[in-house]
């Protein structure tokens, strides 16, 4: 009776396990995508929420940051190919260019980047041709329109400071753009390039002693890794800044223009699925923003002695008093 018993309950058992198998065959697979930028992923993660992915479950994030050093996304993009993930997201012209250089298999999606045809991500916008597709927050005209309201601000600008990364490739082809714009515009430009921490200090006595009438920047990764120190100096120097992102406007800074990163981050995760339901790079357009936004912190302008024209503020997408 013993036996028959024990015998009854393995066949139970077996029986068990044949029928989880073809449950477990059929499950969703997990996918592994690689994160390769210095940004926080918070949005494409909500993004990919919002699709059905959730981590651990489906899909896992493999988060490569370089801590603002540009020598280290070649490493970092090498690595995430030997862990053979599914697709690689990027947030930055190097890093994307180092994916791209890593691999010519693996899809790359640019959730952030600069302009991808002058520094040859992509051959084609409409048809990138290649493993790399995703959204850019460049746009024809944007530098030059950048300083177009920062004079608006400073009618009286004489001399322009630029402060860009010459080694970040995307930049050049902004410096020329606000090269441009300020020779129309009659103000001298005065080039402040930083490529690492260690060139600050030497950029900041450099401006003082020049004393230009404003300052222009990018939104470079290194110089968003310090840009509490940059606020801090245009404070110090009452110094008014045009900042390409609005969280450095709230932080303090004076007036921002440009694209919606968290909202480009998170659309990235469109492109993800799309490539992970079978969608080939090359077939996906790249995406170009629609709206610039523009904010201005009221509080920082009276710091600054500054009287923000009432048209500007009726263009205003967000005031910060």
């Amino acid at each position: 009776m013993v036996v028959r018993l024990t015998v009854s309950r393995l066949a139970t058992a077996v029986a068990l396990l044949l029928v989880a198998v073809p449950l477990a065959a059929g499950a969703q697979p997990i996918a592994r995508i690689g994160l390769l930028g210095d940004y926080s992923w918070e949005p494409l993660r909500q993004g990919l929420r919002d699709l059905g992915y959730v981590e651990g479950k489906n899909v896992i994030l493999e988060d490569r940051p370089a801590g603002g050093r540009n020598e280290r996304w070649p490493g970092l993009a090498a690595e995430l190919v030997r862990l053979n993930v599914k697709v690689i997201v990027t947030a930055g012209t190097p890093p994307a260019l180092a994916a791209k250089r890593a691999t010519t298999t693996i899809p790359i999606v640019m959730a952030v980047a600069g302009d991808p045809l002058s520094t040859g991500l992509v051959s084609s916008l409409a048809r990138p041709d290649g493993n790399v597709t995703g959204l850019t927050q460049f746009g024809a005209g944007l530098a030059a329109k950048r300083l177009e309201l920062l004079k608006e601000v400073v009618p009286h600008i004489s001399r322009l400071a630029f402060l860009w990364n010459p080694t970040n490739p995307d930049q050049k082809s902004h410096f020329n753009e606000v090269q441009a714009g300020a020779r129309s515009l009659s103000v001298a430009l005065q080039s402040v390039e930083v490529s690492n921490g260690e060139q600050f200090e030497p950029a900041f006595r450099a401006m003082q002693e020049s004393r230009p009438s404003a300052l222009l920047m990018t939104a470079d990764a290194i110089h968003q890794r310090h840009i509490d120190w940059i606020i801090a100096f245009a404070s110090k120097n009452r110094l008014p800044v045009m900042y390409q992102l609005r969280e450095n406007v709230e932080r303090g800074g004076l007036i921002s223009y440009g694209a919606l990163r968290s909202d480009l981050v998170r659309r990235a995760a469109i492109y993800v699925d799309k490539i992970l339901k079978g969608a080939r790079p090359a077939d996906l357009p790249v995406e170009q923003p629609t709206r610039f936004e523009l904010v201005l912190n009221l509080k920082t302008a009276k710091t600054l002695g500054l009287t923000i024209p009432p048209s500007l503020l009726l263009r205003a997408d967000r005031i910060i008093d």
